[in-house]
């Protein structure tokens, strides 16, 4: 394995300011070239008759040593702008350093990262793969056992060769079977809680063996299954209840704005996440779209019949939860 390269940050040693500088050396130039013109100037000026000795005298001054000060200011202005340049230098060197030694680290713990976040899916993928097999196992509806067949009454023997026979349908399954109980469909749409959860799974074996609930059961596990892919899970979700008023005026037909509290949906990285899936996958769209027409249909029949305790009851299952986070994605409440 080679070695890998390591980066050093190179910042420039600071100088201590102490030396004698160009600007000084002019700014000394000059001053001795100025006092050396006044010099001249006084000695072969010609002398006055000595009124105002004291005003001449400070004039002489200010005019002899003001602009060796201005020169002297000028040149300090000078270095501390040369300073304050090569300060800006040395931290962009140094600001240079750090993220080449930022970008080194980074792609020393890359692999890392990378192995970490593999080990995280697997064990995503790993738990859905339980969770729809233990669905898939308990979703068999009397597995091995046949199904009683209705015993059709004979055919009467026509009248003449002309009349046709009739011919009896008979009863069918759904026909024969007891209306699915309003505690057993809330229970079979939350889902079992674990794989201990007797009842639920109980009550999910009653539900299946109704048809209509059962396409809405499989369509809620396809949308929940899609959404656990991107990490969201409707356990994590904490909605806003709405009234069972609501729910009731929404099952009447009313849509938008005044259903909006439905979508009590507000954690805006699974609102932004299933936003994002329902314009980029397909397959997620169809699946999303489909369930919320199942739902629709479904609710509408079962608050006719249902009490306001169990419309609240049935909001907190996860397949409610499913349709407020999806109907607020599809403007189903805009």
């Amino acid at each position: 394995m080679s070695p890998r390269k390591r980066f050093a940050p190179v910042v420039p040693t600071a100088r201590d300011g102490t030396g004698i500088t160009v600007i000084e050396m002019i700014a000394l130039v000059l001053s001795i070239l100025w006092l050396i013109g006044a010099a001249l100037f006084l000695l072969f000026a010609t002398p006055g008759n000595g009124e105002g000795g004291a005003l001449n005298l400070v004039i002489m001054l200010l005019a002899v040593f003001m602009p060796v000060a201005l020169i002297w200011v000028g040149a300090i202005a000078a270095r501390a702008s040369r300073v304050m340049r090569e300060e800006s230098q040395r931290l962009h060197s140094a600001i240079n350093a750090v993220r080449q030694a930022y970008l080194a680290q980074s792609q020393m713990l890359a692999p890392a990262s990378d192995k970490t976040v593999s080990q995280k899916l697997d064990e995503i993928a790993a738990a859905q793969r339980k969770t729809e097999t233990a669905l898939a196992i308990f979703s068999s509806v009397r597995v091995g056992q046949p199904e009683p067949r209705p015993v059709l009454p004979p055919a009467p023997a026509p009248d003449d060769a002309n009349d046709q026979v009739a011919l009896p349908l008979g009863t069918t399954v759904e026909d024969i079977q007891p209306p699915l109980e309003r505690a057993d469909f809330i229970r079979a749409v939350n889902f079992p809680e674990n794989p201990e959860d007797k009842a639920g799974f109980a009550a999910l074996r009653r539900a299946l063996r109704d048809r209509p609930t059962a396409q809405l059961i499989r369509a809620a596990q396809d949308v929940l299954t899609l959404l656990s892919h991107d990490g969201i899970y409707m356990d994590d979700l904490r909605p806003d209840m709405a009234r069972p008023e609501l729910w009731r005026r929404f099952a009447a037909g009313e849509r938008g704005r005044a259903v909006a509290a439905l979508g009590g949906i507000h954690d805006r990285a699974c609102l932004a996440l299933t936003a994002a899936r329902m314009k980029q996958d397909g397959i997620f769209r169809d699946a999303a779209h489909h369930f919320l027409r199942l739902f629709d249909r479904m609710f509408t029949q079962f608050a006719e019949t249902a009490s306001d305790a169990e419309i609240s009851e049935l909001s907190e299952t996860r397949t409610a939860r499913a349709f407020m986070l999806l109907g607020r994605v599809a403007g189903t409440f805009d």
